[in-house]
């Protein structure tokens, strides 16, 4: 009878966990156009016309002025010089509105990238959906994609930690670069 009480306990558990990004290595990796900002700036984004520079990579975030996700847009903005080096355009992205991301953009990714708003079919999508709320707004997980040239995905990251996110994708985009 304890066996039994644990396996149900382990399952109820199990359940209440977020699914991982459901894209793998090689799909095809959804268009979508959606508004965004950098340095402060409002302006669209659509991942197609993004791809024809070169490869992108997408990272979902949970929410703005939170403090990993400050630290990881801080890290990008960072390692911007090395992405573009490379040849790929980096892109945040969360479930935040574009007057959030706008303030966003400037304060903490130090106005060296686009940050822009997932849309329900968005996350959707990419599937990070997290299924909780940060202030009062639903969430991303914390995922990133490089997205290649030919609109397939080439790298998937999924971690709730910020610490990698960075590190992984930019080897990823100097691999695919060359």
């Amino acid at each position: 009878m304890r066996n039994l009480l644990l396996v149900a306990a382990a399952a109820i558990a199990l359940s209440a966990v977020p699914a991982t990004a459901a894209l793998k290595l090689g799909a095809k990796a959804p268009d979508f156009a959606t508004r965004g900002a950098i340095a402060g700036k409002v302006m669209p984004i659509n991942l197609k016309d993004q791809l024809k520079k070169g490869p992108v990579v997408l990272y979902f975030f949970p929410a703005a002025f939170t403090g990993g996700c400050n630290a990881e847009a801080h890290a990008f903005a960072e390692a911007i010089p090395q992405f573009k080096a490379a040849g790929a355009t980096v892109i945040g992205m969360s479930a935040d509105n574009v007057e959030t991301l706008a303030r966003f953009s400037s304060e903490k990714c130090a106005g060296q990238f686009a940050v822009a708003s997932a849309g329900p079919a968005v996350v959707k999508g990419y599937d990070v959906a997290l299924g909780k709320e940060v202030q009062g707004r639903n969430v991303t997980s914390r995922t990133s994609y490089v997205i290649g040239r030919d609109g397939r995905v080439a790298f998937v990251h999924d971690d709730m930690n910020p610490g990698d996110h960075v590190a992984q994708t930019l080897a990823a985009v100097k691999k695919l670069h060359g």
